[in-house]
Formats: C-alpha cells, structure tokens, sequence
C-alpha cells in the first residue's frame, strides 16, 4: 500500500491556540498541535499537512483541492461547525473520508454549540480531549482507511 497523505485543517481563532481562553481550550499553541500531529503521522507511516485559514472560503477550496491528493482530513472547523453549510457541502462533495474534531466538548457548552453541519457527512466525530482529540482524530481516521483498503 502506498503512504497515505491526511490533511488537517483548522478553522477560525485556532491561531491564537496557546493564548485564547486557555481555561476552554488549553495552553498548547496551533505550532505544537501541529507538530504533535506530524510526529504522530510518522509513527503511523502516513503524511500529515497541516493549514489553518479564519477565512470559510478558504476551507472550501483547501477540501475542493484534497481530491486525489490527499486520502483523508481531519478538520476542526471551529464555529463554521456550527455555521457553514458551505464546508458541510464541500466534504459531501468530494467523498474524502473526514473526522471532525473539537479541543472542548461541545455538547458541555453553549447551546448553539451542540448543532454540527458537519458531523452528518463525516466518518466520526471526536471532542473533549483538548489538543489530543487532533491525535485521536488522526488515529481513528488511519485506521479507518487501513481497514477499507
């Protein structure tokens, strides 16, 4: 089997990771989520890139650009879960299987935080595990496509 190749994306407000309401999301900064993210992908044996975007166009163009690139993502969309039918739509579209992931456990928060767009077209959905929901998400997305093949 050839390397697989996993994008993980990162909405809104996750470059200020480290520095924004840490008591919900943690110290650890977007630069060492990442890191941890591609340490995991070479135990693993698999290719990890990492984009961050606070632009919901963006999102979408990165997931149009996946096909035939990349075998999986791993996306925390942060609001634009709660928001964007657009990046819903977008992973619909191009049938790349997707784990959506949360640093805090949403259905713990607001209430408007308990809807997803994107969970119903996604493989799972991991949240609550602070930085290491992206580890686990990143997991599970392997296996998953280990298994399929």
């Amino acid at each position: 089997m050839s390397e697989l190749s996993i994008l993980v994306l990162h909405g809104p407000n996750l470059n200020l990771l480290g520095t924004r309401e840490p008591e919900v999301y943690g110290s650890t900064t977007l630069e060492g989520i990442n890191n941890s993210l591609k340490k995991e992908g070479n135990r693993l044996q698999v290719k990890v890139s990492c984009l961050q975007s606070n632009h919901e166009g963006n999102l979408v163009d990165a997931i149009h650009g996946a096909i035939s690139q990349y075998q999986g993502i791993v996306i925390n969309a942060g609001a634009y879960t709660h928001t964007s039918v657009a990046i819903r739509d977008a992973i619909a579209g191009v049938g790349i299987a997707t784990v959506e992931v949360h640093l805090s456990n949403i259905y713990r928060r607001e209430q408007f935080r308990h809807h997803s767009f994107i969970s119903p077209v996604v493989i799972g959905q991991i949240s609550g595990f602070g930085s290491n929901s992206y580890i686990l998400g990143l997991q599970a997305l392997v296996s998953y496509l280990r298994e399929e093949s």
